[in-house]
């Protein structure tokens, strides 16, 4: 299948490429990248929005085929493409998808009865995106992410959610209270875990209608926020420990979730 290959950083498609490098055009935009053949591969199964199929012009992996098959795939130099390429060794291929841009009705209709977790203007992509994998993972049916947050649709984020972005239905709320609010109107209990919890985590049912709340890595859980929860927790620590990383704090706390 012959294509042709953009030279120029004159063309649109380079040019809308370059914009979703930079989390204003990606919110302005509806629009972001996923870099890398795994994740070209999840796109395409789970069902992703892709706009487009960026392929460097020397690359031949394991992604060419579904790119190929693609009407909406073109080809782009090797300098060209190193401008666009977010990872340190690039694979050579990358696609533009469209945010999946849902109601909080939608969202939680198709939550159900099941639990979401909602991050409290987390900031580390890394961390965002492992929670967000995590919680798919655990049986977790959605996100709720407060304003401050970090962005969902970084490149970093992405990556570190692998394929979990395209398939959980992310809700963005404004303020903690509007948040809270819409937990509860859908019939679910605010969880918060804290060094004076009331009660250690595993003695707590969270097997549905569970909200669980993953604060800020320096700052923990907004007062505001902590305020309005109906359930304390805390991860009984040894030693000299004083916190776990939030990331590996919502794995714990998500996968009790799903014990039988």
């Amino acid at each position: 299948m012959e294509m042709k290959t953009i030279y120029s950083t004159e063309n649109k498609i380079y040019k809308l490429c370059k914009e979703l490098t930079t989390k204003k055009y990606r919110d302005r935009l509806g629009k972001y990248i996923a870099e890398g053949e795994n994740l070209i591969e999840e796109a395409v199964k789970s069902g992703a929005e892709v706009e487009y199929f960026i392929v460097r012009e020397d690359y031949e992996g394991k992604a060419l085929i579904l790119a190929e098959q693609a009407a909406c795939t073109v080809f782009m130099s090797r300098q060209l493409f190193a401008g666009l390429a977010q990872t340190e060794t690039s694979q050579g291929i990358l696609a533009v998808v469209s945010k999946k841009t849902l109601s909080p009705e939608a969202v939680y209709e198709r939550v159900g009865d099941g639990n979401i977790v909602v991050l409290d203007r987390l900031q580390d992509h890394g961390n965002i995106g492992t929670v967000i994998r995590t919680a798919e993972a655990a049986g977790y049916r959605g996100v709720v992410a407060l304003k401050g947050t970090g962005d969902i649709y970084s490149p970093k984020t992405v990556r570190a959610a692998a394929g979990s972005v395209f398939r959980m239905p992310v809700l963005q709320e404004e303020t903690a209270s509007i948040a809270a609010g819409r937990v509860k109107q859908y019939g679910k209990r605010l969880l918060a875990t804290c060094a004076d919890g009331s009660y250690p985590y595993y003695e707590i049912d969270m097997k549905k209608n569970t909200a669980l709340v993953i604060g800020n890595e320096g700052n923990g859980i907004s007062r505001e926020l902590m305020a309005l929860t109906e359930l304390r927790v805390s991860i009984p620590m040894q030693g000299q420990v004083e916190s776990l990383n939030a990331a590996i704090a919502a794995a714990i706390l998500m996968y009790e979730s799903s014990r039988p």
